[in-house]
């Protein structure tokens, strides 16, 4: 029976190369001349400081510049709310996604049995296993997720016959 994964994972590596570029463009550019802005990387969890809020969205303007060069889809990553750290400094917790949220999986699970198409779903973890008796009925699947579901980067892997 013909199956494929619904996921929403991102390129771990390219989200630590656009992290390093960022940092070495800060530590270059003038107007960011003895700040103490930069971005640190903790596996999934990023956390850009920077001396001001006006500075720390410069921060993440440069961020969000490397990402897109690097192709990381911008939609992985999840703006936390900015903290003060002591005197004027600020620092703010970026989350980078990995899997499907429990909320979106019940929610791709419900479009799939709500479209009538002759395919199962079902939680498998943090993907969802879409299964059906043809590849045709999958491939709608897919064009339908595709087309409604536009607020998380979903990515259709381990496509199986």
């Amino acid at each position: 029976m013909p199956t494929f994964d619904v996921a929403c994972e991102c390129d771990a590596v390219e989200v630590r190369n656009a992290v390093e570029q960022a940092n070495k463009e800060i530590s270059n550019r003038f107007d960011f001349k003895g700040s103490d802005a930069r971005i640190e990387q903790k596996e999934r969890e990023l956390t850009a400081y920077a001396d001001d809020d006006f500075k720390l969205g410069q921060v993440r303007d440069v961020l969000v510049g490397k990402c897109a060069k690097r192709n990381v889809d911008l939609r992985f990553l999840d703006e936390g709310p900015i903290q003060k750290i002591g005197g004027d400094k600020v620092k703010q917790l970026i989350t980078v996604r990995h899997g499907v949220s429990p909320e979106h999986a019940k929610r791709i699970v419900r479009l799939i049995k709500d479209s009538k198409l002759k395919v199962q779903a079902s939680i498998q973890g943090d993907v969802v296993r879409v299964s059906g008796a043809k590849r045709d009925d999958l491939q709608q699947a897919i064009a339908l997720l595709k087309k409604e579901v536009a607020d998380v980067p979903l990515s259709f892997t381990n496509f199986r016959e």
